[in-house]
């Protein structure tokens, strides 16, 4: 093996203790750094793809259901863009050895997503915000019932109790150094949409 490829998440230096992907891919992130390969490791912040379901959601409905805080931030990337860069880091002596932040070009607070589908589709958004304390107590109740469940919600109420972004210089760093303009949320929703 030449090089290896490991698409990790962002943030999982951050030793999230109730979230257990993260947990595991830091683990992974670690022992490929010690083991002498050539590696590249992406941390992606969230894939925009991970929103279609939510979008198609939101043409029928209007809804969205937005937990925990509107304001916190994101950078949500293009699949599409995350797989141009796995594909093309191999051959880009500047990715060899590295370990790349990856989010889309923009820093969003988390209510600005329903308010983008509500451009896309021409409709005001009904945002359903509850705290995300009422997740915990779900979880803490599941818990009661279902151990590994409850574990497995630690991953979830982290990403939604966290902001996950990258910085402006580490998204110019990107596109620098692979070459290509990073795809906008909009853009991507309204072209997977086929609005």
């Amino acid at each position: 093996m030449q090089h290896f490829v490991l698409i990790s998440v962002l943030g999982v230096d951050r030793d999230y203790e109730d979230a257990p992907v993260f947990k595991a891919k830091r683990a992974v992130e670690q022992y490929l750094v010690t083991s002498g390969l050539n590696y590249t490791i992406f941390r992606p912040s969230g894939l925009a793809s991970n929103l279609l379901p939510l979008a198609e959601s939101f043409q029928r409905t209007g809804l969205y259901l937005l937990i925990g805080d509107r304001k916190s931030r994101t950078s949500i990337v293009s699949p599409d863009d995350l797989a141009k860069m796995v594909i093309d880091c191999v051959n880009i002596a500047a990715a060899e050895n590295q370990i790349f932040p990856v989010g889309g070009p923009d820093i969003l607070m988390r209510e600005d997503i329903p308010l983008i589908l509500g451009r896309i589709f021409n409709r005001e958004p009904i945002i359903i915000n509850p705290p995300l304390l009422i997740l915990d107590g779900l979880r803490s109740a599941l818990g009661l019932f279902n151990p590994e469940e409850q574990q497995n919600l630690g991953t979830f109420c982290t990403l939604l109790a966290n902001e996950f972004f990258c910085t402006p210089e580490e998204i110019t760093n990107l596109e620098s150094i692979f070459n290509f303009k990073l795809e906008r949320l909009e853009n991507f929703l309204s072209r997977h949409l086929a609005v």
